[in-house]
């Protein structure tokens, strides 16, 4: 896996489409995603080394920085945030649900590492924000108490910029809820 993940999202999709090809041009990275969001947005998702990351999206904020909603650079990302990504993951016995929503691509990503690292919690899914009008959210699983840590600790790191939009832990899902979910 790579070191590094980075996030940038644009007002404008023809100011994302010049900063994907600004960042591929400028440094060794993978594109994850690089497509529309709601409502007519752009996100470019990339991973590598996390001197290439940081560089990619420095040029692409310098050169398009007025039309940047958001953004970070993560090195040594959790593992889970990536198959999450995909919606991947198997969600097996669960003992309980965790779901928190931001306002933006880039803060859920961030809330997803803090999550992932503060207790044992298992990612489910990060939906980055098609078909929600801009929003992101996670779901994650695993005891109600590793949940709920993981949930705050998230909720903290993120609270402070404004990306926070709302959040839940319940306890013992019903399994026709993941049905429905998922």
């Amino acid at each position: 896996m790579s070191k590094a993940i980075g996030v940038i999202e644009y007002k404008t999709v023809s100011s994302g489409i010049t900063a994907a090809d600004l960042m591929i041009k400028t440094s060794n990275i993978e594109i994850i995603q690089s497509t529309v969001i709601c409502p007519g947005k752009y996100v470019i998702i990339v991973t590598g080394e996390l001197s290439s990351v940081a560089a990619s999206i420095d040029a692409a904020k310098v050169q398009l920085g007025q039309h940047m909603v958001d953004s970070f650079v993560l090195g040594n990302p959790a593992e889970e945030i990536f198959p999450a990504i995909y919606g991947g993951v198997e969600v097996g016995n669960a003992k309980s649900l965790g779901v928190l929503e931001t306002f933006s691509v880039p803060s859920i990503i961030i809330a997803a590492d803090t999550a992932a690292k503060t207790s044992e919690i298992k990612l489910i899914e990060l939906r980055l924000a098609r078909g929600m009008a801009g929003k992101s959210y996670m779901l994650l699983t695993g005891d109600v108490a590793a949940v709920t840590a993981a949930i705050e600790h998230a909720k903290e790191v993120i609270g402070g910029e404004g990306m926070l939009l709302d959040s839940t832990v319940i306890p013992n899902p019903d399994k026709a809820l993941w049905e429905n979910i998922l």
